[in-house]
């Protein structure tokens, strides 16, 4: 396990380097964020880390502020809490290759705000299942995280662990000490937003879905509104897109940036 210190955090990091890449070539930098509560970076270290690595990529995976191993305050859980958390990493690791930066659900949402607040960061972002940090984005967060029952994301655990017994309850065990230990579901909806400034994340984006996932009808939006972006919706599909389509997703991801590395990107 290692861990490295970030402003105020013990963040744990874990990294799969490309083997074989000469000295004077390093290879391209590829950053994995996890989801929200019942994530860590075990969900990538087991699916697209190793995949990304074998294809000659040098991967980053760390677990955000509040999971995993990483340390646990009891404050700061706005995006801009998460976004200068991976904006410090950089630093901390010595690292100022731009990164194509990969995010699953909540994910998603701190590789947009990193995109905007340090473009020179971020060469691409790949969205898997989320949304960029705007209004609706907010108002989802204050529905799904507050309320007198909790919210409607604790309802919804609730429910899937009642429709089957079966079911490991650990994660959601977990997402609820992050949410009686900490300030997060009073922080998160409260982020600063880019509802103003989403057009210019100028980087490549590539937006992965589930056709019946009601994220969804962000992918024509996206398309419509950012000057570099691929969409694609797959059939059959809801949100779980990470953890059912597992080897569809590498390779969809590993295609598009094998596209994106290959071709100098365009003036912004």
């Amino acid at each position: 396990m290692a861990k490295i210190r970030v402003g105020e955090l013990d963040v744990h990091i874990q990294r799969m380097s490309a083997v074989g890449a000469p000295a004077e070539s390093p290879p391209p930098l590829v950053v994995l964020v996890h989801g929200l509560l019942i994530d860590s970076l075990a969900s990538y270290y087991f699916s697209l880390g190793p995949a990304f690595a074998e294809s000659g990529m040098d991967v980053l995976m760390y677990d955000l502020r509040g999971h995993g191993r990483t340390s646990r305050p009891a404050a700061g859980y706005r995006l801009e809490d998460f976004v200068s958390d991976l904006d410090e990493l950089f630093d901390a690791l010595g690292e100022d290759r731009p990164a194509h930066v990969v995010g699953n659900s909540f994910g998603g949402v701190i590789a947009y705000g990193l995109a905007a607040a340090r473009p020179d960061r971020v060469r691409s972002v790949i969205a898997i299942e989320s949304e960029p940090p705007m209004k609706a984005w907010a108002e989802k967060m204050a529905a799904g995280l507050t309320g007198k029952e909790g919210g409607l994301l604790v309802e919804d655990v609730r429910t899937w662990l009642a429709a089957d017994p079966q079911r490991n309850p650990r994660p959601f065990q977990f997402a609820g000490r992050i949410l009686e230990s900490t300030t997060l579901r009073e922080d998160l909806p409260r982020s600063r937003l880019l509802d103003d400034g989403l057009a210019d994340i100028r980087c490549p984006v590539f937006a992965l879905y589930g056709a019946d996932s009601e994220l969804s009808g962000q992918a024509r939006r996206l398309a419509a509104t950012l000057a570099h972006c691929r969409t694609v919706v797959l059939p059959d599909q809801g949100h779980s897109v990470l953890v059912e389509r597992t080897k569809e997703t590498a390779d969809l991801i590993s295609g598009w940036l094998a596209d994106d590395i290959h071709t100098p990107l365009k003036a912004g």
